[in-house]
């Protein structure tokens, strides 16, 4: 019997994910990323352990990626880059559907002009086209707001100069998910792919609840 999932390949392994069997190289390649893998699969278990040398080296690539995207950032630029991704990964618009890269590029691109913006004294809050992302925008702007207004982050003084280092990861977010960066291709959910690899994220299920503070 050939693999559902490629139709190439013979199917030869269980996959709970799907309730049939797929190739060793789907499960390898599409696993988190493709299929929403139970936490159970003694298959995704044991490659978290000991990762293969492929799976390795793609990682490797995809940070190169996402390096050249991003530019020069700091540390906690980074933390903040990985914590808006997480909430990225998890969201859906009106339950109906995953977010493409255009989406996330236009929310990125439409937040970060105003924090931008409000660093030069004027409050204005630029808006996304797209319903989607518009809807991801909205939410994420509120998401940063809980963490740059957290008692721990030292007031509004800091609160501020948070926006200003934010709105240079979410130009960073823009400009991959535009595909603006070499190797970042050009599918429409190639960017966040390649970012849902590196987190080891599967694919939204549920519209995401705040719960990562960094001061």
């Amino acid at each position: 019997m050939s693999c559902p999932l490629c139709r190439v390949r013979k199917a030869r392994r269980a996959c709970p994910g799907i309730g049939q069997e797929i190739c060793t190289v789907c499960c390898g390649t599409k696993r988190i990323v493709e299929i929403s893998c139970p936490p159970t699969c003694i298959y995704l278990t044991t490659s978290q352990k000991h990762p293969a040398a492929v799976v390795k080296r793609q990682t490797e690539q995809d940070l190169v990626v996402l390096m050249g995207a991003l530019g020069r950032v700091s540390e906690p630029q980074l933390q903040v880059f990985f914590v808006i991704h997480t909430f990225i990964s998890r969201f859906r618009h009106d339950g109906s559907g995953q977010l493409v890269d255009a989406d996330v590029a236009e929310a990125a691109g439409a937040l970060a002009a105003s924090f931008e913006t409000a660093a030069k004294g004027v409050l204005y809050e630029h808006q996304a086209t797209a319903a989607a992302a518009e809807s991801l925008r909205r939410e994420l702007k509120l998401f940063l707001a809980q963490i740059a207004g957290d008692p721990s982050s030292g007031g509004a003084a800091s609160a501020t100069r948070f926006e200003r280092e934010v709105a240079v990861v979410l130009r960073g977010i823009e400009r991959g998910a535009r595909h603006d960066a070499p190797g970042v291709g050009s599918g429409p959910v190639d960017y966040l792919s390649l970012v849902a690899r590196i987190l080891h994220e599967r694919p939204p299920d549920a519209a995401p609840r705040p719960s990562i503070i960094i001061p």
